[in-house]
């Protein structure tokens, strides 16, 4: 069965390892707060952002340089009527090797057009991933609040 979502890649210069160390350091690429560990299999996180968002994710998958998928257990989004859309959803970061580039792929599996979020959600997630998070992996340098 075919999963749909909300799907964002680019390319880059640097390494698969950079780019997979990059996107495991969600402090330094997601806007808000972070709490707990983004580093390894099995771990659980929260992030926040003011009093619109909190979200608690598992990491379900972590493969060095490869894949890291999160599964949202949790879910808080005061903009929209169910609060609770992002619950079950996944959201996949891939990292292949193409045309001599690094392309990270990024999918929230299950955030699909149907629910209330998506317009504020994939906006924000293309400010958080093809922003921020590409600017951390070309530069190394924590980014600041996209929303600001």
């Amino acid at each position: 069965m075919e999963k749909h979502g909300f799907t964002t890649s680019f390319k880059v210069d640097q390494s698969p390892e950079e780019v997979f160390k990059a996107i495991n350091n969600v402090r330094g690429w997601w806007s808000g707060e972070v709490d707990g560990n983004t580093t390894r299999l099995g771990a659980e996180f929260i992030c926040r952002y003011q009093n619109m968002h909190k979200s608690t994710q598992r990491v379900t998958e972590f493969a060095p340089g490869r894949k890291v998928v999160w599964h949202v257990t949790e879910a808080e989004l005061a903009f929209v009527k169910d609060k609770t859309e992002w619950v079950d959803t996944e959201i996949v970061f891939e990292i292949a090797r193409r045309d001599g580039k690094t392309e990270l792929r990024f999918t929230h599996v299950g955030l699909v057009p149907a629910f209330e979020c998506y317009g504020g959600c994939s906006g924000a997630w293309g400010a958080l991933v093809d922003g921020n998070l590409r600017n951390l992996i070309t530069t190394s340098k924590n980014q600041p609040d996209a929303f600001a």
